[in-house]
């Protein structure tokens, strides 16, 4: 696989071309995905969940990204790295540049930060400072205690038109991909639309230039539950090389996600 880069995923998103990421957090399995040439891989926050055990994401550091990133990175030299600012890693700008620092020293490409136009300063900061951001919006798993657990965002008029507003107000300050998770899908087709830079879903329907899955979903063996916009591709291939193309596959063609994995 060519090394991939943000101007690839822009030209992606002009040309209608859609394209399958997914989380990866070791060297052998970034290795294994990049063999498949899945073109965007993130180190989330997630490995907190799948990996660690834990019941949220809230107890994963900056130590712990720095280090899993550093291992994908080994494995996979040609993907398009992000990786998971970890809360309250980026409470100030100041804050935000020393820890994406870290992330982008142990080979990162960019850092993902969850939030909405409170973070218009520190994407400015970061951006200004040759740290390319992806923003996180609808559900981000670090806001579980305030939400009151993980929960559909933006079905209401006045929420879905302020996720509108964060989304063209990180692109105007510098983000150069938007993610959206579990939102419902005209939403997502929405923002897509409002933004020239690509739109990554996951639980947000098929329209999103890109889907992203946690891999331990992708192969149906989560510790904790299967999402109901995820789908077990292993289960449908029996290897898991073939899980992995036929996700890749099935995202380009528009097959993944159908109705059944769609938030209406």
């Amino acid at each position: 696989m060519k090394k991939i880069t943000i101007n690839d995923l822009i030209t992606w998103k002009r040309d209608g071309r859609k394209f399958a990421s997914s989380t990866a957090y070791d060297a052998s399995f970034a290795q294994l995905f990049e063999q498949q040439e899945m073109p965007v891989l993130l180190v989330g926050d997630s490995l907190g969940m799948v990996l660690q055990g834990q019941d949220n994401t809230l107890p994963v550091t900056i130590e712990d990204m720095a280090y899993h990133t550093r291992s994908v990175r080994l494995g996979s030299p040609n993907s398009l790295l992000m990786a998971d600012m970890p809360f309250m890693s980026y409470a100030t700008p100041e804050q935000a540049g020393q820890n994406a620092a870290k992330l982008m020293q142990s080979g990162a490409n960019m850092v993902k930060l969850e939030g909405g136009k409170w973070l218009v300063d520190t994407v400015k900061f970061l951006t200004e400072r040759a740290v390319p951001v992806c923003a996180h919006l609808g559900l981000t798993p670090q806001s579980v205690n305030i939400f009151g657990g993980y929960k559909i965002q933006g079905r209401d008029q006045e929420k879905a038109d302020q996720m509108v507003s964060d989304a063209i107000a990180m692109q105007e300050a510098g983000a150069q991909i938007v993610l959206l998770e579990c939102v419902p899908a005209e939403l997502a087709k929405r923002i897509t639309k409002a933004v020239d830079i690509p739109v990554i879903g996951i639980g947000a329907g098929s329209d999103t230039d890109g889907q992203i899955l946690v891999m331990h979903d992708m192969f149906g063996i989560s510790a904790n539950y299967m999402p109901k916009f995820s789908k077990n591709f292993l289960a449908e291939t029996g290897d898991i090389r073939k899980a992995v193309s036929l996700y890749i596959s099935e995202v380009q063609d528009g097959t993944f996600p159908g109705s059944d994995h769609t938030i209406a």
